[in-house]
């Protein structure tokens, strides 16, 4: 790949996600200074963060370093209330993955790996999401919530 290609992912997938939590993250820390101690942090990884991807060096990187932002921010920010985990997509019908999951090469040989033998979609995520964002996850910080499947374990 490119210096170009590599600087432009690492841009958009850890810089972004940087800035955005940094401005999150401090608007959190105030309100908790002013007595409302919640927040919540959630950033989006990847499978490619702990399995790799083939010319995707860049990708899996920057998935890898969210993980770790995350566990950061979540040690740093806990005493105002505030968590930080990341979510793990497997593979989830999205407009992204459209055209490779009409592919019948790659569905034929990831489809069996799946032990659910479905794609995931948006909705796999509601239970967590609600989950994340309420009190009874209170006391639950720097998690990394796989979300493949059984992909990653079978």
């Amino acid at each position: 790949m490119t210096q170009a290609e590599w600087d432009r992912i690492i841009g958009v997938n850890l810089n972004g996600v940087f800035y955005v939590f940094r401005c999150a993250a401090q608007h959190m820390k105030q309100r908790a200074q002013k007595g409302d101690a919640f927040g919540r942090l959630v950033g989006t990884a990847s499978l490619a963060a702990i399995s790799g991807q083939a010319k995707g060096q860049h990708y899996a990187a920057t998935k890898g370093g969210l993980i770790s932002m995350a566990k950061a921010l979540a040690v740093e920010y806990a005493r105002f209330g505030v968590t930080a985990h990341t979510l793990l997509p497997g593979w989830i019908e999205t407009a992204m993955t459209e055209s490779t999951f009409a592919w019948d090469r790659f569905t034929d040989n990831v489809m069996p790996r799946i032990p659910m033998r479905r794609w995931g979609t948006g909705e796999d995520f509601a239970g967590i999401a609600v989950y994340i964002m309420s009190q009874a996850s209170s006391y639950h910080t720097a998690e990394t919530f796989l979300i493949d499947g059984g992909y990653a374990n079978f």
